[in-house]
């Protein structure tokens, strides 16, 4: 499923030999719509030619369409592509700096690559301004480092700004898209005769376009995106074997081990019912839901989770946990384990040292698979003392490691 490791699939060679040729396409294609004219990109804030708006938009709905097409289709996982993270205030100001730069220079730092490379005069100097204006920024993003970074909104998207399925906000943007066009083509003729000579495309292939971009749009709408356990039912073959040789349930010893480990966060996520977790539940774990993690509820919120975020799902036994992994899992969340056995394994461990003086076990014929093994007096909690990782930090515990953190390598994006 993509996106690709190519570096892990082709080597570095082989991964950088394609991102240098699809850098060269790229540079190509704005070169032929004649993106290294400074005067053309300018006129697009005048209304007298409206190149710029027409490429770049018809470039981001293609995208969008083909992307969310692919999602549906189980061909990509959309949460592993990078999503430049929203910091509202910081953004709209950088933009309205980068617009007043774009207006007075006649390119946009991409663009004036595309210049420098045709070896444009002024493309050389915007160019080299450019690399002065990062030069200054760095050295003075301290003494603004409270805006630069407030309002953070993680990886915010016009679905959840619109409150609507990504199917329809897609909908949406292709005909707003269409509309722009319609209306980019009348300011041209307005306010721009004789400015953009080349004339549109013929009416019959600029029809099919409009035409199969929408038949796209209404296909990615009537699909929707798939849901956690669609997801996992298409990667199963190359993630169950995770689960059949046990490499992610984890001993409770090595829980308590991680937990020591400042150099992790640590979620401890409980995903029984509200009952069994009032009774008992280790200290300073989460209960979430098993239904919530099957709809996706807390994607967005473990996407935006540093890197060195280790998840622990909880259930009675292993059952409710690994359906818990699997949505995870199939999210593209890392760094998710099990906790061996369970709540009952954990008691099972510990409870016979007399650290729980108010359970005890209770007779396995008589309790329901899933269930909780032990009866409590009172519901207390995390106020057993059992609770605590931190009572059994110094015991001598054998166990199998078997955490590896993953990092997952999210490189930059946007438009330079």
């Amino acid at each position: 499923m993509a996106p690709f490791a190519l570096v892990d699939d082709l080597g570095k060679v082989g991964a950088y030999a394609i991102y240098l040729l699809i850098g060269i396409a790229f540079g190509i294609t704005l070169e032929l719509a004649g993106y290294a004219n400074s005067k053309k990109l300018a006129n697009q804030f005048y209304l007298k030619d409206m190149t710029v708006l027409k490429v770049m938009f018809t470039g981001i709905i293609t995208a969008m369409v083909l992307i969310f097409l692919a999602s549906a289709l189980g061909l990509l996982s959309y949460n592993d592509i990078y999503v430049n993270p929203t910091y509202l205030w910081p953004g709209i100001v950088g933009g309205l700096i980068m617009g007043v730069g774009f207006i007075l220079g006649g390119f946009c730092p991409g663009t004036s690559l595309v210049a420098l490379a045709s070896l444009k005069v002024d493309g050389w100097f915007f160019f080299f301004g450019t690399l002065l204006g990062v030069f200054l920024f760095g050295e003075s993003v301290a003494l603004f480092n409270d805006f630069f970074f407030s309002s953070y909104m993680g990886r915010f998207i016009l679905p959840e700004w619109l409150g609507v399925s990504t199917g329809v906000t897609i909908l949406l943007i292709v005909l707003m898209a269409f509309g722009a066009f319609w209306a980019a083509e009348k300011a041209e003729t307005a306010f721009g005769p004789g400015v953009g000579d080349a004339k549109p495309i013929g009416g019959a292939l600029r029809l099919a376009g409009v035409g199969g971009l929408l038949v796209l749009a209404l296909t990615v709408m009537g699909m929707g995106q798939p849901s956690p356990a669609e997801k996992w039912e298409m990667m199963e073959g190359d993630k169950a074997p995770l689960l059949e040789d046990r490499q992610v349930q984890i001993h409770p010893g090595e829980l308590i081990q991680v937990a020591t480990n400042r150099q992790l966060k640590l979620m401890v996520m409980d995903v029984r019912k509200e009952r069994d977790y009032n009774l008992f539940h280790i200290l300073d774990s989460r209960r979430v839901p098993l239904e919530d993690l099957a709809r996706g509820d807390l994607t967005k919120e473990l996407l935006d989770e540093p890197a060195n975020a280790l998840i622990v799902l909880v259930s009675n036994d292993e059952a409710e946990a690994t359906e818990g992994w699997k949505y995870l899992v199939a999210e593209g969340i890392m760094n998710v384990y099990l906790l061996e056995g369970g709540i009952n394994g954990w008691l099972d461990a510990f409870a016979e040292d007399g650290a729980c003086m108010e359970c005890w076990p209770m007779d396995p014929g008589s309790v329901e698979a899933g269930a909780l093994r032990w009866s409590f007096q009172a519901a207390l909690g995390s106020n057993h003392p059992i609770a605590s990782l931190d009572l059994f930090r110094d015991k001598a515990i054998a166990f199998t490691p078997k955490v590896k953190l993953e990092v997952k390598a999210r490189p930059a994006g946007g438009c330079g």
